[in-house]
């Protein structure tokens, strides 16, 4: 049976250095190297729609906040992960393509809000399907059962993570 590279990586280490256990590159390793490839196996979509790294997550975002679409750049920053700066140039580029628009909130005179606009709607609902439906491809070679656990597994990592931010 032939080792994938990060199991072949563990060997070398116990050969090397049978003191250490290398076991935990198992599993990040992996991770780091599944994140790779995925992201090289889900970006043509959204680049063939034009849209930049990020691009996508701030449509999805927008559009998953309900109608009528609309969050304020602190919203869409702590929804997305990223910071209000990257969250700017992101509006800017879908700004210029007419896939939202920004207004002045409201609640806040001093704030904008960030609304998707017919035509972003459209390509978002479109590219989710897409990105959805390449999900469940990457994913065919797990069954239903190995995935739902995969998920569980990955969501207590996560939370583990989290709370060793603290």
């Amino acid at each position: 049976m032939q080792l994938d590279p990060i199991a072949a990586i563990v060997e070398q280490w116990k050969r090397e250095r049978p003191d250490l256990d290398a076991a935990p590159m198992l599993v990040i390793g992996r991770l780091f190297r599944l994140t790779n490839a995925l992201d090289q196996r889900l970006r043509p979509p959204f680049a063939a729609a034009e849209l930049g790294s990020g691009d996508f997550d701030v449509l999805a975002a927008l559009r998953r906040a309900g109608a009528p679409y609309s969050l304020s750049a602190g919203e869409l920053s702590r929804t997305v992960l990223v910071t209000t700066g990257a969250i700017t140039k992101r509006v800017d580029r879908l700004e210029a393509r007419g896939l939202v628009s920004r207004s002045v909130d409201r609640s806040d005179s001093r704030g904008r809000l960030i609304t998707l606009t017919p035509e972003g709607v459209e390509l978002t609902d479109e590219l989710i399907a897409v990105h959805l439906d390449n999900q469940r491809r990457l994913l065919a070679g797990l069954s239903a059962d190995e995935q739902t656990q995969l998920a569980g597994l990955l969501g207590r990592l996560a939370l583990t993570l989290a709370s060793d931010d603290g």
